[in-house]
């Protein structure tokens, strides 16, 4: 299970905003293996004085049309995976909402599967080995 942050600059569209979020999902179900009920998502629109970034960091020039992309995910896959992962992302959201990829910006970061819980109290992603009977 993913968790995805999407940060955008307010102002757009509520359609162009489901594009971005639609799309990602796409993404990650083609290039990561997410099933397609597997979607968590936070959209955060934010002021200009609020989302700060270097138009130009290493060399790559974005517009007032980046977008942060954040993703928590569990750490087994591997950078080949993962830079699938990238390029789908850039992909989807150049067809559509029509982003330039230079203003697509994907930050993941990795986690263990014991540091899931879903609900219920229960860390989702482990096994409990079987208590022995005395």
């Amino acid at each position: 299970m993913p968790l995805i942050r999407i940060s955008l600059l307010a102002g757009k569209p509520k359609p162009y905003v489901r594009a971005i979020a639609d799309g990602i999902h796409q993404a990650l179900m083609e290039a990561y293996g997410v099933p397609p009920g597997d979607r968590f998502q936070i959209i955060s629109q934010h002021e200009s004085d609020d989302l700060i970034f270097d138009a130009d960091y290493l060399g790559i020039h974005r517009s007032k049309d980046i977008v942060l992309i954040h993703i928590v995910a569990g750490n087994w896959r591997d950078t080949a995976t993962k830079k699938r992962l990238y390029e789908a992302i850039a992909d989807r959201l150049v067809e559509k909402p029509g982003l330039r990829r230079e203003d697509v910006q994907v930050i993941l970061s990795s986690n263990e599967r014991d540091e899931w819980s879903f609900g219920n109290g229960l860390a989702s992603y482990v096994q409990d080995a079987p208590t022995p009977e005395h």
